[in-house]
């Protein structure tokens, strides 16, 4: 399958650039956040070099932000580059969880692979590389227990027919948590729906 950033870009725009005048857009340096400027302005979630993965992940990001942290570059939030400290680093997971946990639905529902990522190859690692795994397992599995916020579900739902994975992509995330999931780690099927 082919997996096009111009179609997270035709996907994004034609769900977001209307309705919460916000476009994706391929940058060619580090991803941001760029909140509209004016009334009339559009809000940008640029993306790393035009990469699919890092597309996926800002709009994760863009998906879990509220209305207030959307008026603010970069979400409001603090972020050390790569080289962090033990201490830095778990807060960086901290906040991370949630947009990998989306991220990893969002790349199943495109019938694409998503790769963990603790984002500190030179600093002194992971705070704890099995715990935060562990972690965005369970809220990949909270999001299909109860449902993905409301942006994120409506990408959802552009990816999987844009893909053609509507009928196959929550056994495919199942089939994938082998591959993510830490040793040890008991899914909890039982509880999965289709609100997705």
């Amino acid at each position: 399958m082919n997996h096009s950033s111009n179609d997270l870009i035709m996907l994004f725009n034609d769900l977001f650039r209307e309705t919460h005048r916000t476009v994706l857009v391929k940058g060619s340096g580090e991803p941001e956040y760029i909140p509209a400027e004016g009334t009339h302005g559009l809000a940008q979630v640029v993306f790393a070099h035009g990469y699919y993965a890092s597309a996926l992940h800002e709009i994760s990001h863009w998906c879990i932000a509220g209305a207030h942290r959307r008026t603010l570059h970069d979400y409001g939030y603090w972020y050390c580059p790569d080289g962090r400290t033990a201490e830095q680093q778990r807060a960086f997971e901290q906040v991370e969880v949630k947009p990998q946990a989306l991220e990893w639905l969002f790349a199943t529902a495109a019938g694409s692979r998503f790769h963990i990522s603790l984002d500190n190859l030179s600093g002194d690692g992971g705070a704890n590389e099995r715990t935060f795994r562990r972690n965005v397992c369970r809220q990949a599995e909270h999001y299909l227990a109860t449902g993905l916020p409301r942006r994120a579900a409506a990408f959802a739902a552009a990816l999987k027919r844009f893909y053609g994975t509507t009928d196959s992509w929550l056994a495919n995330w199942r089939q994938d948590l082998q591959r993510i999931a830490p040793p040890g780690f008991e899914p909890n099927h039982s509880r999965e729906t289709e609100t997705v």
